[in-house]
């Protein structure tokens, strides 16, 4: 999901053998024939179960209320998106459904023509989800409609945390290397780190510059694709003095991020590692990584700690959310089909079977009953400003420089002036 299946980000890539065929299915315009009946390909990242077989359960009590609509549904690994997506839209074999961010990302997306305005299909029900919906929105028209809604931050595990003699979880980040130190010193790692996947490694230096620049000077710097302040630069020299603490696992530039109990999630559920820098979407996508049924009984969660001298507000989180947008061929089905699984009950159902953490719908916020993820929703809701990822506030090719520029920059490459060059280079 980034997200979470999940990011923004996250489904895994176990699958079961019986629904590998799916996995192969193309795309293509929705498929009708005399009778009036509907085929929508739909794409999605959840890829492994909950998340897998609860989409296809939604899709199913769809079709049960429409029966002239049914689904092919193709679950795929997240990564595979940032490749599968521009491909299909430049040519004419793309899905009715995908999986969307919004933001920048999906700005370059709508440039392809095949994106369908659903501003008018949407009006009537989308005021539902309060504000998220805007972050799916190009020129005012709305594109895509999320329902999950993410927040970055650190899982650590409290047992962990009482063996290294911590008693709390740090606010600034002079505490914060203080308990590196601590956890390394009782022979424990301290961080965990996937950066063979690289986009995780995007989320240190974000917060960085969140913590170093004022929310006016990032907010313009995204618009413009500009990242002349002296404060971006900063946050590559914050980002330096704490990759010099040594904090990450061994091998960490070799390690995925959700990936087999070995990823950086993995270490993290079974008491490998103490901390990692994730969404919230990590209390779905653990459960699949460890055989500790009780894992999430060991978690906690604090924000992205306090710069020392930073202009950025040190309660702005970096997050955003998980969507969908119909393509142009799909038919009025494809947004009914949206508002169905922004319905309350669906999202309901999609919290309650831990495939997301944080529904865009209010209404279902009563049914996170998991302690930690209670303490995220109430930071979240908190919050003055959620600021999206980078990588998905700037158009595609920025975003995805800037990501390998962080990723180039944890494996010894690279300067600290030369990050935020990296958007317009």
């Amino acid at each position: 999901m980034r997200g979470t299946g999940t990011r923004r980000r996250g489904a895994l890539a176990v699958v079961a053998a019986a629904t590998l065929a799916l996995v192969a299915a193309c795309g293509g315009s929705a498929g009708s024939n005399a009778s009036g009946k509907i085929t929508l390909t739909w794409w999605h990242n959840a890829n492994n179960d909950p998340g897998r077989s609860t989409f296809k359960a939604v899709a199913d009590a769809y079709h049960k209320a429409h029966p002239n609509v049914s689904f092919k549904i193709v679950p795929m690994q997240n990564e595979q998106f940032q490749t599968k997506i521009p491909v299909a839209l430049r040519g004419n074999d793309f899905p009715d459904i995908y999986q969307q961010w919004g933001s920048g990302s999906e700005a370059t997306q709508v440039q392809s023509g095949k994106l369908m305005d659903i501003t008018s299909a949407t009006s009537s029900w989308i005021s539902e989800l309060g504000t998220a919906p805007s972050g799916w929105q190009v020129n005012g028209k709305q594109y895509g409609v999320p329902y999950d809604l993410h927040i970055v931050g650190f899982w650590y595990r409290t047992d962990l945390f009482k063996q290294a003699g911590i008693d709390a979880p740090p606010s600034t980040m002079d505490e914060f290397n203080a308990d590196v130190s601590k956890l390394k010193a009782a022979g424990i790692t301290a961080v965990a780190a996937g950066s063979k996947d690289r986009w995780p490694d995007a989320f240190y230096w974000e917060y960085f510059a969140l913590r170093e620049c004022s929310q006016d000077t990032v907010v313009q710097a995204i618009k413009d694709q500009k990242m002349s302040a002296q404060c971006f630069v900063k946050a590559g020299e914050d980002l330096k003095s704490f990759l010099d603490t040594n904090p990450f696992q061994k091998g960490f530039l070799g390690t995925p991020a959700q990936q087999g109990a070995g990823s950086s999630a993995g270490l993290v559920a079974n008491g490998k590692a103490a901390m990692e820098l994730q969404g919230d979407w990590e209390l779905a996508t653990m459960p699949a990584l460890t055989k500790d049924k009780n894992f999430a009984d060991k978690l906690g969660w604090f924000p992205f700690p306090a710069v020392a001298g930073g202009q950025g507000d040190p309660h702005t989180v970096l997050g955003g959310g998980d969507g969908f947008s119909c393509t142009a061929n799909a038919t009025s089905a494809c947004p009914d089909f949206l508002k169905y699984v922004s319905s309350a009950s669906v999202q309901q159902k999609l919290v309650t079977s831990n495939t997301i953490t944080l529904p865009t719908n209010p209404a279902a916020n009563a049914s996170i009953t998991d302690p930690t993820m209670k303490t995220v929703l109430s930071y979240l809701q908190a919050t003055k400003y959620n600021q999206t990822y980078f990588d998905q506030a700037l158009p595609t090719e920025p975003g995805q420089a800037l990501d390998s520029a962080v990723a180039d920059f944890f494996a010894g490459q690279g300067s600290a002036s030369a990050l935020p060059k990296s958007i317009s280079s």
